[in-house]
């Protein structure tokens, strides 16, 4: 069995709820009222976007994004 991949999540708030995409496997959204609710769902539709692929004859993109924070001071 391979090993679990890692795909890297961007989740964004908006005013009424969440959104969150994956980089490595474009078209690959989902939204939620919480941002528990939203993790839930990008699992799902990241499983399923790839089941598709597989369903199609597809490769399956190795994950390539990675993910960082950059501190930044913002004049006032």
């Amino acid at each position: 069995m391979k090993a679990a991949q890692r795909y890297a999540v961007v989740f964004e708030k908006s005013a009424t709820g969440y959104g969150a995409y994956v980089p490595d496997l474009p078209g690959c959204v989902t939204v939620g009222d919480t941002l528990e609710e939203t993790e839930q769902n990008i699992r799902e539709a990241i499983e399923g976007h790839i089941a598709v692929m597989r369903e199609h004859g597809e490769s399956v993109p190795e994950p390539t994004t990675t993910v960082g924070e950059i501190a930044i001071n913002i004049p006032v």
